[in-house]
């Protein structure tokens, strides 16, 4: 068996087509597809359904996708050995992130990483989104849940909390609601329900049963902009708010607690740029633990 063909089939497997697993591997198309009928005459089985969508796995090809999986672990796992890496920390790492963490905390500390590393490449993707890393959408991801499923090392980073706040300016004009019944009387800013990325974020109900929201934002940081410019009282992260004093914190309701996990694939654990990488995160937010209870 051909380890370059297992690698196009992983790009395929990844993608969902055998054009985008081309862009990818910066090879054209029809070789992409040949070596993919290589392989499946190789294990003389069909590895994929071709539609007119893209290319979807059969049973076999998802059974294949495991072994071809534990195949590039082995692989990373003997290039890094193998060639040591040496002393120097050298790559590309994606970090998939909230746009709350991503840009509240990491994209103002990450630069001291690259400057350590000169010849390490970071790439921040803050948007409120999922990302798959076993199709490769990002090396590191800091989720709001921790995986049940798949091939992934996760650890808890921090717990951090949501409470209400309000602009000074909307306060001073309408006051601030001390119960949560009196929520109704006011503006409220929220987010959009059914673009939440995990059920966790959908959290408004724990504020108040009836939250109804005037003006909804699928940006955490969006959301917060909008309760600066006085449109209402919303439910923001508390590290960011704390940190902006025209915010005011709003006694109708108790902050709510939430966590954020450090998550990467089994496969990438022994890139020594991942564990830098992923050491630096867990340390730097260690290190700040009081900004997020």
């Amino acid at each position: 068996m051909n380890w370059d063909d297992v690698r196009i089939f992983l790009a395929v497997a990844r993608a969902g087509q055998i054009l985008g697993a081309a862009r990818r591997l910066e090879l054209n198309h029809a070789t992409v597809s040949r070596r993919v009928v290589a392989l499946e005459e190789a294990l003389n089985t069909k590895l994929f359904r071709r539609l007119t969508t893209g290319s979807e796995l059969t049973p076999a090809g998802e059974r294949f996708l495991e072994v071809a999986e534990r195949m590039e672990a082995d692989m990373i796992s003997a290039r890094a050995e193998i060639a040591g890496e040496g002393d120097a920390v050298s790559g590309t790492v994606r970090i998939g992130a909230p746009d709350g963490i991503g840009v509240a905390f990491l994209a103002s500390r990450l630069g001291k990483l690259t400057a350590m590393h000169r010849d390490l490449k970071i790439q921040l993707v803050p948007v409120p989104r999922s990302f798959s890393l076993s199709r490769r959408e990002a090396d590191i991801a800091i989720t709001v849940e921790r995986p049940s499923e798949g091939r992934l090392v996760a650890g808890k980073l921090v717990d951090y909390t949501l409470g209400l706040f309000a602009s000074r300016a909307y306060a001073e004009e309408n006051g601030l609601p001390q119960t949560v019944a009196e929520l109704a009387n006011h503006r409220l800013v929220g987010y959009v329900p059914d673009l939440v990325v995990s059920p966790s974020l959908d959290y408004a109900a724990e504020f108040s049963p009836e939250w109804n929201a005037g003006f909804s934002i699928s940006s955490s940081l969006g959301q917060t902009e909008a309760v600066r410019a006085g449109a209402g009282i919303g439910m923001l992260h508390t590290f960011i708010a704390r940190s902006l004093p025209e915010l005011v914190p709003v006694p109708a309701a108790k902050p709510i607690r939430r966590a954020y996990w450090l998550v990467y694939h089994e496969s990438v654990r022994p890139l020594r740029r991942i564990q830098t990488v992923a050491g630096y995160i867990t340390k730097a937010v260690e290190a700040e633990r009081a900004l997020f209870v």
